[in-house]
């Protein structure tokens, strides 16, 4: 018999960044979520223009069977609090990775970053385009970045131009959000500023912000995965159904 507590979920449905995919996601999420008994559910991206829609009736599709835990990364923690503003009665909380703005992107350093990205692409192709992108950057960001945007074939310009032109839940909208909310942020990373996530954290009613560091991440994926999962409990959250 399943006991299931308000604030509970049996499954958490993941959603990547911007130019990233579901492979990341599980190395951040799978193991954290599993430790309090929820099991990770990650849409692999349909690149294209409808990169977001596909996303999100994902997320329908696994909270047809009752509420879910929703999350994801910088891009993909938008589209999962996006969700949650629609489906409140199917949303048992949100996992939050690295959220880039609130509102319209203007000149957020990660919208930014993707429409130079998705010009460079078209300009100039992918792999010119992947080589200047992993110019300088960590070694795992670098072979991240080169595994997920080939898996993107023809539709990656379009993928980062659908991210970097959606505009983000307000912080008007996270006002009105009363679920358990954890968001792990990283104190060196300029392309998801640690301050973002302190706001969207004073503008939900229920939430909790731990931070960590990129250099971190790089060799403890789940460190950031750890951060969102713990200030999701910290929040009010609760750990998935007994057995």
């Amino acid at each position: 018999m399943n006991v299931v507590e308000p604030g509970s979920a049996g499954v958490a449905v993941l959603l990547p960044g911007t130019g990233s995919d579901e492979k990341f996601v599980r190395s951040v999420f799978e193991v954290p979520l599993a430790a309090v008994s929820v099991r990770t559910v990650a849409p692999a991206p349909v690149p294209g223009p409808m990169l977001a829609e596909r996303y999100l009736a994902a997320l329908d599709a696994a909270a047809a069977d009752g509420p879910v835990l929703a999350g994801g990364i910088s891009f993909g923690a938008h589209l999962a609090t996006e969700w949650a503003l629609r489906n409140r009665d199917r949303c048992a909380g949100l996992v939050l990775a690295l959220p880039g703005w609130h509102g319209t992107p203007g000149e957020a350093p990660g919208a930014v970053s993707a429409r130079f990205a998705a010009d460079s692409v078209r300009s100039a192709g992918v792999a010119a385009a992947l080589a200047a992108a992993t110019e300088g950057v960590p070694p795992w960001l670098a072979d991240e970045l080169t595994r997920s945007w080939l898996g993107y074939g023809d539709g990656l310009a379009e993928s980062l131009e659908a991210a970097a032109g959606r505009a983000a839940p307000s912080l008007a909208d996270l006002a009105t959000l009363d679920v358990p909310v954890g968001i792990a942020s990283c104190v060196d990373d300029p392309v998801h500023p640690p301050e973002v996530a302190r706001e969207w954290a004073t503008a939900l009613p229920k939430a909790s912000v731990r931070t960590t560091r990129l250099a971190i991440v790089g060799t403890d994926p789940e460190a950031l995965g750890r951060a969102a999962v713990l200030a999701w409990l910290t929040a009010g959250g609760r750990p998935g159904p007994a057995g």
